[in-house]
């Protein structure tokens, strides 16, 4: 107890900022260190990486339109010789210790008293940290996002041409890792509408949109001077992804589905607003989920006055939070799906909101306030550290391939991690295990499938096909991979 205490004393020492930047890489290499087999993700861009590496760029843009990351990445091991694992953790730790060190700074320049609440808040939310011990890409887009917000929020206290150029390099470095991080001009521009009714209003717009008017200028020259239209697969992509014809059409679709399967023929007519609402609300509820114990003080009225309070010093957060729930809302429409994931940027642009209820709350009743700190240091914990069986099975399985199969044998992957620690690159299956077993393409010498435990759909398929098992690897809860043959 000494020593936790003498712990809190250290860190009450550091600015919130420089604390929240320190202890989030503490936690993320907790994570790290805990992790025996990364993710489908991870192994995806470090494998593209590798070919970036061996092949060139032109290698990783075949594959994949937006290969930023993977190049940063390739990049980075060519100067310093580390390995690429090592180098994608290094970057995925340094953003997120960004992202937290940025969001605690916007806080507490703008909420008085708030700078180590709000520490505690993006240390300790369970949408933010549970990520920790994954490459991916997000790490880079919610550290420039909120880097961009924090210096828009700047910008509007003191103006100016070059620190709005500012915001759009921010930007860029958002869109680098995730083009729909463009949702930020619009929410920009948004904040500024309560201020046209001035020359300064005015002023501010034409500085904000400067920099992307001139760089639409120029795509335009070189589109027309080029011709042939837009080339850049992913921009065409997202352009016809929130087009309103597909995302009406589609919206149609699940209004005619949802109308057949539960509506009666009386209220077939509101079945289209009832999606809508409906889809609104579970991203609502994964956003309050994902806020863990921190959703408690917005169960209170006085949470919401603070928030309010809060909305006036913090428009660009809550405008980017607004933007980013309809841009949700139309992947869901468009996808079937959300995840974690991707709401995961609602909940960090929240968080100098959060912060603001958290204070009240405190405030108002000390005793909850400090139970609810206790409870959010265990969720704390409990983001990076996991006691569940590990996938020993998965390197296991992969040993086997490296010693009893050759390079030039083609092999189906249920899993590609497990390809990827055999040194067989990461070739992402293109059909689903029981199609692949029935129809068993001829280019197939073997199959290296995952199963559950007692997955007794999976060994009657394989006795139907004739398929017999040449290894099977389990892990302690039972789980297993199985490598299958003729």
């Amino acid at each position: 107890m000494h020593a936790f205490v003498s712990l809190a004393t250290c860190a009450r020492r550091l600015p919130p900022p420089a604390l929240a930047f320190l202890a989030s890489l503490a936690l993320s290499a907790i994570a790290i260190a805990g992790t025996l087999v990364i993710g489908k993700d991870a192994a995806y861009y470090l494998d593209l990486a590798r070919q970036a590496l061996e092949h060139g760029p032109a290698a990783a843009r075949q594959i994949e339109s937006w290969p930023w990351f993977p190049l940063l990445i390739a990049g980075s091991h060519r100067l310093s010789g580390l390995p690429l694992e090592a180098l994608a953790y290094l970057w995925c730790s340094l953003f997120a210790a960004g992202t937290c060190a940025v969001l605690v700074a916007a806080t507490q320049e703008r909420i008085a008293g708030s700078g180590y609440w709000a520490c505690l808040i993006v240390l300790a939310m369970p949408a933010f940290n549970q990520f920790r011990d994954d490459i991916i890409r997000e790490h880079g887009y919610w550290f420039f996002v909120a880097l961009a917000l924090w210096l828009a929020l700047r910008w509007l206290e003191r103006g100016g041409w070059a620190r709005a150029a500012v915001i759009h390099l921010a930007l860029a470095g958002a869109v680098f890792f995730r083009l729909e991080a463009v949702f930020l001009v619009p929410a920009l521009v948004l904040g500024l509408c309560s201020e046209l009714r001035t020359r300064q209003g005015w002023l501010r717009l034409l500085q904000l949109n400067a920099v992307p008017l001139f760089a639409a200028a120029l795509a335009t020259l070189f589109v027309t001077i080029k011709g042939g239209g837009l080339e850049q697969p992913r921009v065409a992509y997202f352009l016809s992804f929130i087009d309103p014809r597909t995302l009406l059409a589609r919206l149609d679709l699940m209004a005619t589905a949802f109308a057949k399967a539960a509506l009666d023929k009386y209220a077939a007519d509101e079945a289209r607003q009832i999606v809508v609402y409906g889809l609104a609300l579970a991203l609502l509820a994964k956003f309050i989920v994902l806020n863990g114990p921190f959703a408690l003080p917005l169960l209170f009225a006085r949470g919401w006055s603070a928030i309010r309070r809060a909305y006036s010093t913090l428009q660009p957060f809550a405008w980017a939070w607004l933007v980013y729930l309809v841009l949700l809302l139309v992947y869901f429409v468009q996808k079937g799906f959300v995840n974690s994931r991707y709401v995961s940027l609602l909940n960090l642009l929240a968080l100098p909101f959060l912060t603001s209820a958290l204070l009240v709350f405190v405030q108002r009743f000390p005793r909850l306030g400090k139970g609810l700190v206790v409870v959010a240091c265990l969720v704390m914990l409990h983001n990076v550290t996991s006691f569940g069986a590990r996938k020993t099975h998965y390197l296991e399985a992969a040993a086997w391939l490296t010693q009893h199969t050759a390079p030039a044998d083609t092999i189906y992957y249920e899993d590609a991690r497990i390809a990827y620690y055999a040194g067989r690159g990461y070739p992402i299956p293109l059909q689903a295990r029981e199609e692949v077993l029935v129809q068993a393409p001829p280019e197939f010498r073997y199959f290296v499938l995952t199963s559950k435990r007692e997955d007794a759909n999976l060994s009657a398929l394989l006795e139907q096909q004739h398929k017999r098992v040449l290894g099977r690897f389990a892990n302690r809860k039972g789980d297993s991979v199985l490598i299958v043959g003729d």
